[in-house]
């Protein structure tokens, strides 16, 4: 059961998370959860990303510790791609281009003002391993500059049992894809 998120308590962000984490335990082994608590607390100013990851849709969760950096690592982990940020381009550039038929906004100015990254083709197969995203809808995904600078951009999913990385012109935009946020801390 997920308890409602307040704007105004922290608390009730914190009991989701840890309902969410207790739920999703292969996501997380060999990880405890006053530890993820401990550093949640010791960082509340990301508290603000996690509520906007949480009320746009993408359920996140802790996913891994990254090694190098020993920060901790939350990613959107809805089956779907967040249905409160899609019909969006790829970025500001994109969506400048296109002459009619703009859509709201885009994914990456979307992520930066919620204070989360899109996620790189690496990282978006490592969730992968941890369950089965996006088999229904896409995300688009941090774009090398060489593929951008050509107009393009590019996005995941899963078909077929398979992760696929594809790419389509950055100022596209469709019902069914959106991008997911990760939040280092």
């Amino acid at each position: 059961m997920e308890i409602e998120l307040s704007k105004n308590r922290p608390g009730d962000l914190i009991s989701i998370l840890r309902c969410r984490f207790e739920r999703n335990a292969l996501r997380h082994l060999g990880i405890e959860w006053s530890i993820v608590q401990s550093r949640l607390e010791a960082a509340s100013r990301n508290l603000q990303a996690l509520a906007e990851m949480e009320l746009t849709g993408g359920e996140p969760d802790f996913v891994w510790c990254d090694g190098r950096s020993g920060e901790f690592v939350f990613c959107d982990c809805s089956p779907e791609t967040p249905k409160g940020r899609v019909n969006l381009c790829y970025d500001r550039a994109a969506m400048d281009s296109r002459k009619e038929h703009k859509p709201a906004n885009n994914a990456v100015d979307i992520a930066a003002a919620m204070g989360v990254e899109l996620l790189t083709e690496q990282e978006y197969f490592a969730l992968q391993k941890l369950g089965e995203f996006d088999r229904k809808t896409s995300s688009w995904l941090k774009t090398p500059d060489d593929i951008r600078k050509q107009g393009g951009a590019i996005f995941g999913d899963r078909r077929f049992g398979r992760v696929f990385v594809y790419h389509n012109g950055a100022a596209s935009y469709f019902s069914s894809r959106g991008f997911r946020g990760l939040l280092r801390i």
